[in-house]
């Protein structure tokens, strides 16, 4: 299986797994309190890819970044979806919207941040 990003995975994909160190995360417990839900609550916008995270700081965590203002951004529901038709994981995933896009001049998510979704859906669905 070839790595959308690039590459050759070999093992698991927490092995291959890009880091990110730019990436402030946000904990279960973090993300009740920023979010101001209940933890069901915040499970459910998470099963329904409103949120995507990742376990490769030991424990579940989700990027800041998507968060905004109290809430989960609004434009990645559906990128998160494009990506995962696409064949991406979780953490490719997160992976690819980090990653500085020269098409985009700059990352997935900056884009995504200044609302500039309908380039950033459209580069996606290259990627299928």
């Amino acid at each position: 299986m070839r790595h959308p990003i690039g590459g050759e995975i070999v093992g698991s994909v927490s092995e291959n797994v890009v880091e990110t160190p730019a990436v402030e995360w946000l904990t279960m417990p973090d993300l009740v309190e920023a979010l101001d839900l209940p933890l069901g609550r915040v499970r459910r916008l998470i099963d329904e890819h409103y949120l995507v995270g990742s376990r490769r700081t030991g424990v579940f965590a989700v990027p800041a970044a998507f968060v905004v203002d109290g809430q989960p951004l609004s434009s990645l529901r559906g990128t998160i979806i494009v990506l995962q038709d696409a064949g991406f994981t979780d953490d490719e995933l997160i992976d690819w919207l980090f990653e500085e896009e020269e098409s985009l001049g700059r990352s997935p998510i900056a884009a995504l941040l200044a609302g500039h979704k309908s380039a950033v859906r459209r580069l996606a669905r290259t990627l299928a």
